[in-house]
């Protein structure tokens, strides 16, 4: 009669301080076949640090603190800086140190260095996205200056460095650095080729800047790769933070942007008043120079992209086996592993595809990676703001409050699908591709081919794909990336993954038994051992 009225009870704990790489079956087992066995170790570690209780609170307060722009100093001089919040700068040195930016292109890399790097950005993803920003393009500038082996020889050094140097300073004095890239303009957007930034000779090697960049995220790196126009049209260029005698190169940050997704990165708006700057690569080649960023960040927005999917994933599977509802457990209830066997199905292979894109740096696929990254890069990432949608409301109410941390992955779960081009861009990318570059689709085609025989509907989606690909037009791209994605994804899982799992995946993604939400997995399948897969395990 006069027991109290807050007794906690039938709610999930917390999914914390457990091991985000172990409890992550299915990446486990990719990084085993693309040989980083001998890398386990250190993302384990990485994993450890990334659940943890610590970590999970940096991400906290790096959303719940945004950053602040600073245009002039007390005295009234511009300086253009942007205030972080400590946590931000926490998440970032652990980045660093693990390598998971620039370190894979080192002398010293080893193998499967890429593999290595795609599972620790993927894994400490966990902790907080917004930070991958800085770390991703850092990862993807390095092969775009390569283009010219001078400005490689004065930043590469700086960009491998797992030093955090947070600081901004002449190149000399810097112990490590981060790069950023500044390409859409108001005027275009992904059509670049509309862009007025002009760029004008300043000496031996220099030009100088007039323009503005509609996006520039991380606008506290050290260098930018940004497009301007020359007379034989539009080139790249490097643009310096600080000079090198200490000067601040005139970098005029307007405003950050209040956008939709993570809180914790700066995403500016500059302007360029004859700022300093050295071309890289030819006049009038700036795309080209440019592609090898976009195409590493692109392969970034992938692993970002999957990593938001495993760990909604994770906080579904994690909160039904613990909660119970009309008698039993949530994930003992039929309807409810069906839709947590659905989710974990689309994790499990947007997790192949990933790893699998990471492997093709490794093995210098040059042809394979050119279709299969642009096809992953718009299916991965279309699908996850539907997964995510859906496991925030495996948890009802409980998702919708910012504490259990679903409103944030939701907020983030559209940013990658438009980043480094749309999925029109990318759907438009993949037809021009099949229609110019037949040595591209036959490496894809072989790639899928490589499962053929282990599953009769695999098969039949194998032998629809060259009438497909022949019969595409602009207006049917979307719906022939879709395939040419399901058939990559639905090959490398027959190859794989368990056989419960591919079964599950041929017979609702490559079949018409499947319905249009999540959790319309035909009967007959074993979705309780897909759950039980998924569910991260040292957290129960």
């Amino acid at each position: 009669m006069h027991g109290s009225t807050h007794d906690v009870t039938n709610q999930a704990p917390a999914l914390v301080d457990y091991d985000v790489f172990t409890a992550d079956v299915a990446l486990c087992e990719a990084v085993a076949r693309h040989g980083a066995k001998e890398a386990v170790e250190d993302l384990s570690a990485l994993g450890i640090r990334a659940g943890s209780e610590q970590a999970q609170r940096w991400g906290v307060e790096a959303n719940a603190n945004p950053p602040a722009l600073r245009t002039h100093d007390r005295f009234g001089t511009r300086i253009d800086e942007v205030d972080f919040h400590p946590s931000w700068h926490r998440l970032l040195e652990v980045a660093l140190d693990a390598g998971l930016h620039a370190a894979p292109w080192g002398p010293d890399a080893g193998p499967a260095a890429h593999v290595r790097r795609a599972a620790g950005f993927l894994v400490w993803s966990h902790a907080e996205a917004g930070h991958g920003c800085p770390v991703s393009m850092t990862y993807a500038a390095v092969p775009a200056l390569r283009v010219d082996p001078a400005l490689a020889e004065v930043w590469e050094p700086r960009l491998r460095s797992r030093h955090y140097d947070g600081v901004l300073g002449p190149p000399a004095a810097k112990t490590g650095a981060l790069a950023g890239m500044g390409m859409t303009e108001k005027q275009g957007g992904s059509d670049v080729r509309a862009n007025t930034t002009r760029a004008e000779p300043a000496g031996a090697d220099g030009f100088l800047l007039t323009g503005h960049k509609w996006f520039c995220s991380a606008p506290m790196s050290d260098l930018f790769l940004v497009l301007a126009q020359e007379p034989e049209g539009l080139s790249c260029f490097l643009v310096p933070r600080v000079l090198d005698d200490g000067a601040r190169n005139v970098f005029r940050i307007q405003r950050l942007k209040d956008k939709l997704g993570n809180r914790s990165n700066a995403s500016a708006e500059v302007e360029f008043d004859r700022t300093w700057a050295q071309r890289l690569g030819p006049e009038g080649r700036g795309v080209a120079t440019i592609i090898e960023m976009v195409s590493a960040t692109r392969l970034d927005c992938v692993l970002g992209s999957t990593a938001l999917m495993r760990q909604a994933v994770a906080q579904a599977t994690h909160h039904a086996a613990h909660r119970s509802a009309f008698g039993s457990l949530l994930a003992e209830q039929p309807l409810m592993r069906n839709v947590l066997a659905d989710l974990a199905v689309e994790s499990e292979a947007a997790t192949a595809l990933a790893i699998r894109l990471a492997a093709t740096v490794d093995s210098g696929e040059r042809e394979l990676r050119r279709l299969a990254l642009a096809v992953g890069k718009y299916w991965v990432c279309k699908r996850t703001p539907a997964v995510v949608g859906e496991a925030l409301e495996c948890l009802g109410g409980n998702g919708y409050v910012e504490e259990s941390g679903l409103p944030r992955l939701y907020r983030e779960a559209p940013l990658n699908s438009i980043w480094e081009g749309s999925g029109n861009v990318n759907a438009l990318d993949v037809l021009r591709g099949l229609r110019r570059e037949t040595a591209a689709f036959a490496a894809f085609l072989a790639e899928c081919e490589l499962g053929r025989g282990a599953d009769s509907r695999l098969d039949a989606a194998l032998d629809g794909l060259p009438a497909a690909v022949k019969a595409a037009e602009e207006g049917s791209a979307r719906r022939l990336v879709e395939q040419l994605a399901l058939v990559l994804q639905g090959s490398l899982l027959v190859r794989y993954a368990p056989a419960y799992v591919a079964d599950a995946f041929c017979a609702s993604r490559l079949t018409g038994e499947w319905g249009h939400a999540f959790g319309t997995l035909p009967a007959g399948l074993d979705v309780e051992a897909v759950v039980e897969r998924t569910t991260p395990r040292l957290a129960r």
